[in-house]
């Protein structure tokens, strides 16, 4: 009975003591190295973008003035107006989106909710990820091409519009499907077994839980939108005009912010391509801040 009690205490005492062993905070040098060197990199990759930020916005915000902001360029008046581009690059950002959105998220609803999981799915999604990589200026090359030529669009708003929606459409296929991967599979097998049908369950459960996923993706398609310019060349053109009609401008060739800005520091116009600089950041800023905006109130009504 002694031992049999002996025995309890010394294993009790072994527990205690292990698991002091597992629970207790030891410092060891090469821990304290690595976290030196997580939070270095995460101040230097924060520090780098708010340096650059600031810079272009430093730089270029001094230049910007409602000329500027209100008049298109002439080489007679000797004026560097960006209205068109700023309408311009609007109409490629709503109409690249407005035809990608709903196309990516179909496709990625049919890869994660409806296709049987097998080679071909594998093939699909190895595809769109091969897609993101391919350089812009091989779209630009196709777009003219098939758009421009074959389709006969010419230099115009709706060949580099078509053209940026395949370039996005990856990004939001596989954001997308990542977001929906996310929702939990009791959800969809509760939905199931009370009766309610697939696309039911889709429109009301999945969708509304994957909405974050779903504007990130969003976001990331305008942030490449607004920043192309090799594709743009080669399908949209380099027009300055000012709209004559909300559809007609479609046909017409326009260049985009980014497009002007790589014209005008080609020939040497800092002061201006900083201030096009500028207004493109504001432009993202302001974007980004309207979908979370839309994504906060659709969150408050579910």
């Amino acid at each position: 009975m002694e031992n049999t009690a002996q025995a309890i205490r010394d294993t009790y005492t072994r527990i205690q003591t292990s698991h002091y062993s597992i629970t207790r905070k030891k410092i060891r040098p090469y821990d304290v190295v690595l976290k030196a060197l997580i939070y270095f990199s995460a101040v230097l990759t924060v520090g780098m973008l708010v340096g650059m930020l600031a810079y272009i916005l430093i730089k270029g915000i001094p230049h910007i003035n409602w000329e500027i902001l209100s008049t298109q360029p002439s080489t007679l008046k000797k004026t560097f107006g960006i209205l068109p581009n700023i309408i311009n690059t609007l109409y490629i950002i709503v109409l690249s989106i407005l035809i990608a959105t709903p196309i990516g998220i179909g496709a990625a609803i049919y890869l994660n909710e409806y296709a049987k999981k097998g080679r071909l799915v594998r093939l699909i999604e190895f595809t769109a990820e091969s897609l993101s990589g391919i350089p812009s200026i091989i779209y630009g090359l196709f777009g003219f091409t098939f758009f421009g030529i074959m389709m006969k669009l010419s230099y115009s708003i709706w060949s580099g519009a078509l053209t940026l929606t395949i370039m996005i459409l990856p990004i939001i296929i596989r954001t997308t499907q990542e977001a929906l991967k996310t929702v939990p599979e009791l959800y969809r097998e509760g939905a199931l077994g009370i009766g309610a049908t697939k696309w039911y369950m889709i429109r009301t459960i999945i969708l509304p839980c994957s909405l974050p996923g779903i504007i990130t993706s969003v976001i990331l398609s305008i942030g490449r939108i607004v920043g192309e310019s090799a594709a743009l060349i080669f399908t949209a053109g380099i027009g300055t005009n000012l709209p004559n009609g909300l559809f007609s401008h479609l046909s017409s060739s326009g260049a985009t912010l980014s497009v002007q800005l790589y014209q005008y520091a080609g020939k040497g116009y800092n002061d201006i391509s900083f201030a096009i600089a500028a207004v493109l950041v504001i432009i993202v800023f302001a974007i980004n801040l309207l979908t979370r905006l839309i994504q906060n109130r659709l969150q408050r009504k579910k």
